[in-house]
């Protein structure tokens, strides 16, 4: 078994999961990250390879370009673990795993030269890094910005270096024969929240290239129906599979164990909004209504009652992608970045990933893939 599938319409289907879980930034930490959690959860599931939505900060991408020599030794360690690389998570930058991370994981946004530099970087990265048998790798990045400081200025930055991305992206393609494409991901919060903010932003795109990675925690925390979110046309390169944190009304008190300093949690209720769990717990939200949090939650497990997760969203999402009579995406990534945060004794965080997998794979069989 892999965590390769096969669609009923015989395409192949990737699942991964997201090794931003991990806070290795340099080369040495991404090798022991690979030999350590990654081969256990590997030998958890009992899978003969395993897939990984691989994330290189600036420095250790950085390296992985100057010393070609190893890029192609991460390439063999990988085959030789048994593991395989078709995605890449290109959103944080740097520092995901600082004390305090925050507002600062927006940074540099798509206004800034750098971020359309990394991106590349890691453009040239992930096609080095594919199978040979895979022509398609993907990257997700954030929504172009935060929403506070948007300017007509920053704004046309934004779209010189959309239009260069397109550019390099195709240029890549032409000369390795890989087709690296990129997904702008919708969040609570910034410049691109939803789904038609994205259509509006991708209208007239190089679709080839540019797409959405649909996030389905940021979309239930925007109370959006997944049927509608899948239905937009979008091209949906790649589907981060993730539960948001929800309290129903009167209930919200059991939340403040859940309010912890690394992270942004923007919250959600059926009438406003706040930036972070914080915010809301002093009063900006009604506690009347039910709210979703941007916390990702394990997607095989339930928090201790009165709270819930958003799990039947993401079911509705996988069905709405990939229940039809062809997929609409081909990548997903198991995306739980807070097991360190969350309240409660440490998780055993192999045993967690591979859990997380596993109820994955049992969703995607229920809609007729099947594992190659």
């Amino acid at each position: 078994m892999t965590m390769r599938l096969r669609h009923p319409d015989g395409s192949t289907v990737h699942l991964a999961y997201c090794t931003n879980v991990h806070p290795a930034e340099d080369l040495p930490g991404i090798h022991g990250q690979l030999s350590g959690i990654a081969a256990r959860v590997r030998r958890l599931l009992g899978t003969e390879r395993l897939g990984l939505g691989l994330w290189l900060s600036r420095h250790a991408a950085g390296d992985l370009l100057a010393r070609p020599g190893e890029l192609a030794g991460l390439r063999e360690r990988l085959a030789a673990l048994g593991m395989e690389v078709v995605t890449l998570n290109g959103f944080p930058y740097r520092g995901f795993h600082d004390e305090i991370v925050k507002y600062r994981v927006y940074s540099p946004d798509w206004a800034d030269a750098e971020r359309l530099r990394h991106t590349l970087g890691l453009a040239e990265i992930l096609a080095a890094l594919l199978p040979d048998d895979v022509t398609e790798g993907t990257i997700s990045t954030l929504p172009l910005a935060w929403r506070t400081g948007w300017t007509a200025e920053k704004a046309a930055a934004v779209a010189a270096n959309l239009d260069a991305v397109a550019r390099g992206l195709r240029e890549l393609a032409e000369r390795t024969g890989k087709t690296i494409r990129l997904g702008f991901e919708p969040e609570p919060g910034c410049v691109v929240e939803t789904t038609p903010q994205a259509a509006r932003l991708l209208a007239g795109a190089d679709r080839d290239h540019l797409g959405v990675c649909l996030d389905a925690c940021h979309l239930a925390v925007g109370f959006e129906e997944a049927a509608a979110a899948a239905g937009l046309g979008l091209p949906v390169v790649k589907l981060q599979a993730s539960c948001a944190l929800e309290a129903p009304p009167g209930t919200q008190d059991a939340l403040k164990a859940f309010d912890e300093p690394r992270f942004l949690h923007q919250t959600r209720s059926q009438s406003g909004f706040t930036d972070d769990l914080g915010e809301a717990l002093a009063g900006g939200l009604p506690m009347g209504e039910r709210w979703r949090v941007h916390f990702h939650v394990p997607l095989h497990a339930a928090p201790p009652p009165p709270l819930t997760t958003t799990a039947p969203h993401l079911r509705e999402l996988l069905n709405a992608l990939l229940g039809g009579p062809a997929p609409l995406t081909r990548h997903i990534e198991v995306e739980t970045y807070t097991w360190n945060v969350l309240p409660g004794a440490p998780p055993d965080l192999a045993e967690g990933i591979a859990a997380e997998l596993d109820w994955t794979r049992r969703q995607l069989a229920a809609l007729g893939l099947k594992e190659l």
